[in-house]
């Protein structure tokens, strides 16, 4: 016993010391692990984030000619560029039509969803083809969909005043009346929104256990009772992301609106996004650093409503 444990006693300290590097080796080969599958995506965050955000700001606080662009040396101006665009007549239009803009798209769009999702919950014969339907519109190049509507609305051989001719109504200038040109490029992007909130809210629909639309019938509960009760209290989280990522894709729509309308007549369909891109990219002249602000005041307003909606889920949450 004495010799055994003298043996053991004598062995304890190499097999301490051989084992001690490996229980330190550990963690550092898992940190070194965990690092290796994160550094694409922070690589990728980086590169296509963070990068264009700093620049975008960079751009917004100097004031970026063609010739200083293409130099370098753009003189910094501080916010002389914010008070630029805050203080131009364009704002106050811009910002209201892209209020009206993205509300009406959202709204719209998230009704009409919600309206499909329920209905093709029910699972009946060829519904599964008439959802892939809805879903065309979703998978058209944004410049196909566009063109189409621009050729639909065209005042002169467009299909919608062909039809309304057909029934006696008066020809409308869709695209280059400052009455209804805003409205144009508001519904054709509420048909290109309907498909992703049909697809979201559809999938959130299947989350909802069927046993309680059973019990609700039996207790007596209508669709209509069902709806309110069960449906729309059960999908709020996922109204909540469709609503939110509708209303960030929305604030950025420019293709639409510009193939369509150009944002005209005027600025009679011109959003802060259309502003920005026309500043930057739409004239012969560009004028990089109040297309920059622009962007950034987009940005801001996209951050606030993204925080709203953490601020929100985390009550959802709490209570």
């Amino acid at each position: 016993m004495i010799i055994t444990t003298e043996a053991t006693a004598g062995a304890s300290p190499d097999v301490d010391r051989q084992t001690a590097p490996r229980r330190r080796r550990g963690p550092a080969a898992s940190q070194w692990t965990a690092v290796g599958f994160a550094a694409p995506l922070l690589v990728y965050l980086i590169v296509f984030y963070a990068y264009p955000l700093a620049r975008n700001i960079d751009l917004s606080v100097h004031d970026y000619t063609i010739r200083a662009f293409v130099q370098g040396n753009a003189e910094f101006v501080g916010f002389e560029k914010y008070a630029e665009v805050f203080g131009s007549a364009t704002f106050p239009t811009a910002l209201w039509n892209t209020a009206a803009f993205t509300v009406g798209s959202i709204v719209f769009q998230f009704a009409i969803g919600l309206a499909l999702a329920v209905f093709f919950r029910s699972g009946f014969r060829l519904s599964g083809l008439l959802r892939a339907m809805f879903l065309v519109p979703w998978l058209l190049p944004l410049i196909v969909s566009a063109s189409t509507w621009a050729w639909m609305l065209n005042s002169d051989n467009g299909i919608v005043n062909s039809v309304l001719a057909a029934f006696g109504g008066e020809q409308i200038n869709w695209l280059t009346s400052p009455d209804t040109a805003l409205l144009s490029v508001t519904i054709a992007n509420i048909w290109l929104g309907i498909p992703f909130n049909l697809v979201i809210l559809y999938s959130g629909l299947q989350n909802i256990p069927g046993e309680v639309y059973e019990a609700a019938s039996l207790d007596g509960a209508g669709p209509w009772k069902q709806f309110w009760s069960i449906t729309f209290p059960l999908l709020r989280p996922v109204s909540a992301i469709t609503i939110l990522l509708g209303l960030i894709y929305t604030l950025k729509v420019v293709d639409v609106i510009w193939i369509m309308t150009t944002g005209g007549p005027g600025d009679a369909s011109t959003t802060l996004a259309i502003w920005s891109y026309r500043e930057a990219f739409g004239t012969g002249q560009p004028d990089f650093s109040p297309a920059a602000a622009v962007g950034n005041l987009l940005i801001l307003i996209a951050l606030v409503f993204g925080f709203l909606h953490l601020q929100l889920q985390r009550r959802q949450e709490d209570s």
